[in-house]
């Protein structure tokens, strides 16, 4: 595995990055623990969460159960110091504080909820799981309306204010960098901008979704991350498990998230399983495991990312793990951007 900078920062991570979201439904306490020890033994140091979670679904009941997991791991073993943890506030979700978003008023409180349950002094990356304003991902970018949006004023005095409230707690020790999630280029220009103007945390990484299936990051956002050294973290590098193979021919395994949620969240469509189909066909052809592939072709980008893989049992961690070194060819890299080329949209 290689080494990689978040940002402009010094924190150094691997280039893989262990995702949590199902930890406390589909994976048990036991078993996220058991993943935790096996990825640091296999070298991993980065790890991702957010107050939300455990997903599948998402519950008030529940949220902050993954990060209460990870925190017990931290007591139980006294290793905290061997993770880069990030994790995020969740802002206007429906479940947590009546839909409040992310404001000066919510951070620190937000913050220390998940230090609490994480039971460290620290978050290594603290980021903002989505913007306030309207914007278009999660399929939304079929419909999306700018006009919704506050104005850029508006936006910019905001960001303004809680990048005051980062600054300082920054200052206190209670973060090392800030990270953004599902957001813009516009957006991420305008938090760097704030950062500049108030002497806040600049942006060292923006968490959105991409994979072979998913490239809206490819052309804007790619810019941003090369010119301004912000970190893509993919989410979602296997497609909700649509790269793995383990639907093709309309196979649902049992306890898998296509079982949970049919539509895998709108990426289930007739394109995806052309798009799926001719990815799939480029991993047979060339006699590569699909998943080693498309983790190896996500950390391979001309910008700076981060794949971030979730696994439900340690099984599929190693099985994921034992990939980490693949590089893939001139010829494989040519064949998926011709796959590419032909599935351009795929959801």
């Amino acid at each position: 595995m290689a080494r990689v900078t978040l940002g402009r920062t010094d924190i150094a991570v691997e280039d893989y990055c262990l995702g949590t979201m199902t930890w406390g439904t589909q994976t048990s306490e036991a078993g996220a623990h058991e993943q935790m020890d096996h990825a640091l033994d296999a070298g991993l140091n980065f790890l991702d969460t957010a107050e939300m979670y455990p997903v599948n679904p998402v519950r008030a009941e529940t949220a902050g159960l993954t990060e209460t997991i990870i925190g017990n791991w931290n007591a139980n073993t006294g290793k905290r110091d061997q993770w880069v943890i990030a994790t995020k506030h969740s802002g206007a979700r429906a479940e947590l504080r009546d839909g409040q978003g992310i404001g000066p008023d919510t951070v620190r409180e937000v913050l220390e909820g998940s230090l609490r349950r994480l039971q460290t002094d620290y978050v290594d990356l603290y980021q903002f799981h989505w913007p306030n304003r309207a914007h278009y991902h999660f399929r939304r970018n079929w419909q999306f309306d700018p006009s919704a949006q506050p104005s850029g004023r508006q936006t910019q005095d905001e960001f303004a204010a809680i990048m005051e409230v980062l600054k300082d707690l920054v200052a206190e020790g209670k973060i090392r960098a800030f990270g953004l999630s599902n957001e813009t280029a516009w957006g991420t220009m305008r938090w760097i901008d704030a950062a500049q103007a108030t002497g806040g945390p600049r942006v060292a990484a923006i968490q959105n979704e991409y994979s072979l299936m998913c490239r809206h990051y490819d052309t804007d956002m790619a810019e941003v991350g090369y010119q301004e050294d912000v970190t893509l973290l993919a989410f979602s590098p296997l497609a909700a498990g649509l790269l793995t193979g383990k639907y093709a021919d309309g196979a649902v395994p049992d306890g898998s998230r296509k079982s949970i949620n049919s539509a895998l969240g709108d990426r289930a469509t007739d394109r995806s399983d052309r798009a799926t189909a001719a990815y799939l066909g480029v991993a047979r052809d060339h006699g590569l495991d699909p998943v080693h592939m498309t983790l190896a072709w996500t950390a391979s980008r001309p910008f700076p990312t981060i794949p971030i893989f979730g696994a439900t049992t340690t099984p599929q961690l190693d099985h994921i793990l034992a990939g980490r070194h693949l590089t893939l060819s001139d010829e494989v890299q040519d064949a998926l951007s011709k796959a590419h080329r032909a599935n351009p949209m795929p959801f």
